[in-house]
């Protein structure tokens, strides 16, 4: 099997680091960057013209460039026929979404979009521990995920990476859309948004880096979540209360825990040593891979990902006309 990789920033090489330690699959390569040596290996060849990696016939594309050209290139790779892999978000806006969605149901393609915390130990305990109703019915939750946008590449110019630009699709509702993905992997649709998102910081960027984000779900369960760029030291966490206990979890102790009300007290439940942090990102490439080889549906596909983004764009309209916005139904 021939996989070709789009995009060779921090995510594509993770992709290809864990492709190549995996599998012994032939890897081909487009990218305009030239910083290469350390990547030229047997089994990989590197272009900087698309279709020149489409002479090489993949059958599979992971697409990990700048987030306002992934539906361009999935239109044109989703014509040929390959099995598309997007990474998180599936785009900026909705402008062709639907095009793509019936070109992949027309060939029968199969899609993933990479939210990676679908497959972390932590988000799939607690979406066990919600399923057998631990904690009663689930009435609110509260979510955080507060970083420092220049220490995440601190080799690079932060100023001019996707993340912080409006023009590539960044900003921290997209960027950081992770929080949102596994709540309504837990909870299902959205019936409520409301927000107040733009730029409050001092940081240069051109995009919003900040969000407080109010959803109600179709279940009527309450989610208060805050997204930054800003914050030091980095905060990621998520409480789910429910009618019998309270459920958290963050990733500074990377754990698990339950209260019950019954007992009155605090029972650790999971925790995942900090090595661990990779498998995530290996899991989810088993997962595409196994579903891509048995024509299955995968856990995250096109149009999983397009509500999720319809969604994320209503959050941040709410900001600007200053109401909550009802989804459709």
């Amino acid at each position: 099997m021939k996989i070709l990789i789009v995009g060779l920033g921090s995510i594509g090489r993770r992709h290809l680091t864990n492709i190549c330690s995996k599998t012994n699959y032939e890897i081909i390569v487009y990218t305009k960057r030239t910083d290469l040596s350390n990547i030229r290996k047997k089994n990989i060849k590197i272009f900087n013209d698309l279709d020149l990696c489409l002479k090489e016939n993949p059958s599979i594309a992971f697409i990990t460039n700048e987030t306002i050209n992934h539906v361009p290139i999935a239109l044109k790779l989703a014509k040929r026929g390959l099995h598309l892999f997007i990474e998180k978000p599936i785009s900026n806006d909705m402008n062709q979404m639907k095009n793509l969605l019936q070109i992949v149901k027309r060939k029968k393609i199969i899609t993933l979009v990479g939210c990676n915390f679908r497959f972390d130990k932590c988000i799939q305990k607690i979406k066990s521990l919600i399923e057998q109703k631990k904690i009663g019915k689930v009435i609110s939750v509260k979510v955080e995920c507060g970083t420092y946008l220049p220490d995440w590449h601190p080799d690079e110019n932060y100023s001019k990476g996707y993340a912080a630009r409006d023009d590539l699709g960044g900003g921290v509702v997209l960027t950081c859309i992770h929080e949102l993905d596994y709540l309504y992997w837990f909870f299902g649709k959205i019936k409520e948004v409301f927000s107040i998102t733009g730029k409050f910081s001092d940081l240069k960027v051109t995009t919003d880096d900040l969000s407080a984000i109010i959803l109600r779900f179709k279940s009527n369960i309450i989610a208060e979540i805050h997204l930054d760029y800003f914050q030091r030291p980095e905060a990621r966490s998520c409480k789910i209360i429910g009618t019998n206990g309270t459920i958290k979890w963050n990733t500074l102790t990377n754990e698990v825990n339950i209260y019950s009300s019954k007992n009155k007290r605090w029972k650790n439940v999971l925790k995942v040593k900090k090595g661990e942090r990779d498998q995530m990102y290996i899991n989810e490439l088993k997962h595409f891979f196994n579903c891509v080889e048995n024509k299955k549906k995968t856990i995250n596909d096109f149009e999983e990902g397009a509500y999720l983004l319809k969604t994320s764009l209503q959050i941040k309209k709410s900001s600007k006309i200053k109401k909550s916005i009802m989804l459709e139904k």
